[in-house]
């Protein structure tokens, strides 16, 4: 698992490839990552939007962006979590996926937080 604080907002990240839902012989892999955030500062913040930045082992890069995550904009009171499941195609069998949340406190102040970089890999490609 992998994790990042900032601004006071923390980002775990959990990945896991779907088999039954990939496609080798057509380069078709799914993956299914598990975001926590949790908000360990004082203030109230409030998840805008979401930019990724997926690269597979070919080398090609696709960059996402786009309001909230899974249609929300979740508000985290301090020391409140917020967790949701989505999922990433790759053609090849291993890749990254890395970004930001844009994200805003109740006195109206912006701020970007990290997605920490995390593999995407079937398992049993990297010993």
């Amino acid at each position: 698992m992998e994790e990042a604080v900032t601004e006071g907002v923390q980002v775990q990240v959990e990945a896991f490839y779907l088999d039954e839902h990939s496609v080798p012989e057509d380069e078709h892999y799914v993956f299914a990552y598990r975001i926590r955030l949790k908000n360990l500062s004082s203030r109230k913040v409030q998840l805008l939007s979401r930019h990724w930045i997926i690269t597979d082992s070919n080398g090609d890069t696709n960059e996402v962006r786009g309001e909230g995550v899974v249609g929300e904009q979740p508000i985290l009171e301090p020391n409140e979590e917020y967790q949701y499941t989505s999922g990433s195609q790759l053609k090849s069998a291993m890749g990254t996926m890395q970004g930001s949340y844009q994200m805003i406190t109740t006195e109206g102040e912006e701020f970007e937080i990290t997605i920490p970089c995390f593999t995407l890999a079937v398992p049993g490609v990297i010993n």
